[in-house]
């Protein structure tokens, strides 16, 4: 039950010891994954306001306006441990539960975004985990109608026995129909509507709280909701009609620590006590509980206030949808928490005790000592080759096989489609919005701080390739366990190179999620700290974004930005063994000033294609580029004397790769920031020169390489 020192602090303020049922209350709603108790003092360094910020942190996802009436919700969440016991459902009701928070804000869910991070493939294990993930999102994502229209997936041994699950969903609604989750005013009844509750997902926010052990598959499998996203189809259209009728007062998924979270943390919003009536939740097994029924995380459900003259209208509702629904209890003056069940009172809270009342802190944070860099490993005898093993690295390599699984056209608003730099969906007329979502944890994990900007400055240039700028910003921070002082150091030092970052760009970060204690008994180690983000932008015409491939013959090739020696963190230095050697990236003082200058480039419509540099460096990008036609580059301007190796992979932040037929117009439009024409498209091979080396690569060669994991996963 509850720790020693919490129980202290519960009976000290109820004058009295809680009895069973209120110390499983404590126990969710006080867990690390409902309270923040490690990191609220360090998202409170966050920057969450912003001229289009209507809603930001605190609910159940974040609001930001869009103009001509219509506004976005935004909204990120992990599902880790969950997707390691059983990683169809865990992935599937990760889905499921982003798009209720969605849904709970009167927004319809138009778009999914999908960062994962898993152990190597030659595991078998990882491989199962792997398959199966992607298995449940295509599941439970296609079933309900809504398009998977970005992601990301990297492989690193410090997810084995711990993948990562995290999920972004955006939706859109008429500024009207805006709903909150604070409650607003006694007398209001409380409706319950969607499947039934079981025993399923109990105690999953205090599990998503501690590591993982060797016996979670078994332990823990009561511990993880089973999905029906047939049933969530019916409750999205049940919940927006509701809404849109002006029924529903407040509205509350229930997600985190059940029917107990849910309800205590609407009434809370809105300074008003609860009293719940749990012999009125619809049951799907007998014999349930008070505590069972309160804290099972069962999926598909969501907690509606309703004024009294209205109820009888939204059972009906829930009846035409074929749904549950049952009147569970109403909002009061007095600040408790009251449950009763067969009659008796069998909770007794103070409410604030409840949802607000768990301490938080900062933990002793130290930074490790210097890591001792290894020797500077010698040049590539065969550059050629550690190009192609660059490309072929299933960090670099085409997420085909990944993505074709998924319905990405569904509501055909997608304009730009997976496997681009950023996904694009059609708003209003052109208007319309860009997604990129991801970060690096290979360079967080050697500098957290610079990891942390480097993600956010990572994203933005998605973003801009497209023409598209930075609106709000949502995390999902992936750490290990924050009592080791190591650890909560670079969880720290992430939080505020992403916070420093994002004012630089006046991004707004909007809500997000912080999963903790990602560390795995069976292999002894934590995860590469994590910082993921997902990002959205605002895009004034959709028609306006190049492709990521080079088109035209003859086009001239522009580098934009500075490369300069920082390979630490590489993906070219992990496959060669070099982990822990040379300088990680630094986020460039005019990163702000390339993003803008790129914008305006786009804006202009003289590029014909543009791309970001990221992973993989300048040679996977190029590679990437040459899809229809090759190129011919030429470096040797490029990089101040670096070594070929260096110049072809590095991973410098805030660079791009852009095609024009009128370079002399761009070459005017990015005056202001690092450029430099490096080659021409056309022909039937990519040639790379510099001083001292010239490589070519065939097209087939090319696309062998890139298609390294859709072929492995074909077999």
């Amino acid at each position: 039950m509850l720790p020693e020192n919490d129980l202290n602090i519960v009976t000290r303020e109820m004058g009295r010891e809680p009895n069973p049922v209120e110390q499983g209350c404590f126990l969710n709603l006080w867990s690390e994954h409902c309270s923040y108790r490690s990191s609220a003092p360090l998202l409170k360094t966050f920057t969450t306001t912003g001229d289009r910020v209507i809603i930001g942190p605190g609910d159940d996802a974040a609001v930001i306006r869009f103009g001509n009436g219509w506004f976005l919700a935004i909204g990120m969440e992990s599902h880790n441990h969950p997707s390691y016991v059983d990683p169809y459902n865990g992935a599937a009701t990760g889905v499921g539960g982003i798009v209720r928070d969605i849904i709970s804000m009167g927004a319809r869910p138009i778009a999914l975004m999908d960062p994962l991070y898993f152990g190597p493939l030659d595991n078998p294990k990882n491989l199962y985990l792997f398959e199966h993930v992607i298995e449940g999102i295509a599941g439970y994502g296609n079933c309900i109608g809504v398009p998977v229209v970005r992601g990301e997936t990297l492989f690193d041994e410090s997810y084995s026995g711990n993948p990562l699950v995290n999920v972004v969903c955006v939706g859109l609604a008429r500024e009207e129909d805006l709903v909150t989750a604070c409650a607003q005013k006694a007398g209001n009844k409380l409706v319950l509507m969607g499947s039934t509750t079981g025993r399923d997902g109990l105690g999953g926010a205090s599990f998503a709280s501690r590591d993982l052990s060797e016996s979670s598959e078994a332990e823990d499998r009561p511990s993880i909701q089973i999905g029906d996203p047939f049933t969530e189809k019916l409750l999205i259209e049940a919940t927006l009609e509701a809404i849109r009728k002006g029924y529903v007062k407040a509205c509350r998924d229930l997600g985190a620590a059940g029917l107990a979270g849910a309800s205590s943390e609407m009434a809370s919003k809105g300074n008003l006590g609860m009293h719940i009536i749990a012999d009125n939740v619809i049951l799907r097994e007998t014999g349930m509980t008070p505590y069972e029924i309160l804290i099972a995380e069962s999926q598909e459900r969501m907690l509606l206030e309703v004024e009294p003259q209205d109820v009888q209208a939204v059972l009906d509702i829930a009846a035409k949808y074929d749904l549950n629904a049952s009147m569970i209890g109403e909002l009061t003056e007095e600040l408790k928490y009251t449950v009763e069940f067969m009659g008796e009172v069998v909770a007794d809270i103070p409410i604030k005790l409840l949802t607000e009342g768990a301490p938080t802190f900062e933990r002793p944070s130290t930074e490790p000592a210097p890591r001792e860099p290894g020797d500077r490993p010698e040049a590539p005898s065969d550059l050629r080759k550690a190009i192609l093993d660059v490309l072929s690295s299933h960090n670099v390599a085409s997420r085909e096989w990944i993505y074709r699984q998924y319905d990405h056209e569904v509501q055909i608003r997608t304009v730009v489609k997976p496997g681009d730099d950023a996904g694009i969906l059609r708003i209003d007329g052109n208007e319309g919005i860009a997604l990129s979502c991801g970060c690096n944890p290979k360079h967080t994990l050697l500098d957290p701080y610079q990891g942390g900007k480097g993600t956010v400055i990572e994203n933005a240039m998605n973003l801009a390739v497209k023409g598209a700028y930075g609106i709000a910003l949502v995390d999902c921070l992936n750490f290990g366990n924050p009592e080791r002082p190591d650890i909560y150091w670079q969880f720290k030092q992430s939080i505020l190179g992403l916070g420093d970052a994002a004012r630089e760009l006046s991004i707004p970060v909007v809500g997000g999620n912080v999963s903790l204690y990602n560390e795995s008994e069976e292999f002894r180690t934590a995860i590469a700290p994590t910082p993921s983000i997902g990002i959205i932008g605002y895009t004034e015409d959709v028609t306006m974004a190049p492709p990521g491939m080079f088109m035209n013959e003859g086009d001239t090739i522009m580098l934009v930005g500075s490369t300069k020696n920082e390979l630490g963190g590489s993906e070219y230095y992990r496959l060669i063994g070099a982990r822990d050697t040379g300088k990680v990236p630094s986020v460039p003082e005019n990163a702000a000033q390339i993003i803008d200058s790129l914008i305006r480039a786009v804006k202009s419509r003289k590029l014909t294609a543009s791309h970001d540099l990221s992973l993989g460096g300048l040679a996977a990008e190029l590679c990437k580029m040459c899809v229809n036609t090759g190129a011919s580059v030429d470096l040797k301007d490029i990089g101040n004397g670096m070594r070929p190796d260096d110049l072809l992979f590095s991973e410098s932040y805030a660079r791009a790769i852009i095609s024009t037929s009128e370079p002399d117009a761009v070459k005017d439009l990015l005056k202001d920031v690092p450029h430099a024409a490096i080659g021409t498209v056309g022909g039937h091979e990519l040639t790379i020169s510099g001083n001292g080396f010239d490589v070519s690569l065939s097209l087939p060669d090319i696309s062998e390489a890139k298609y390294s994991l859709f072929n492995l996963m074909m077999e």
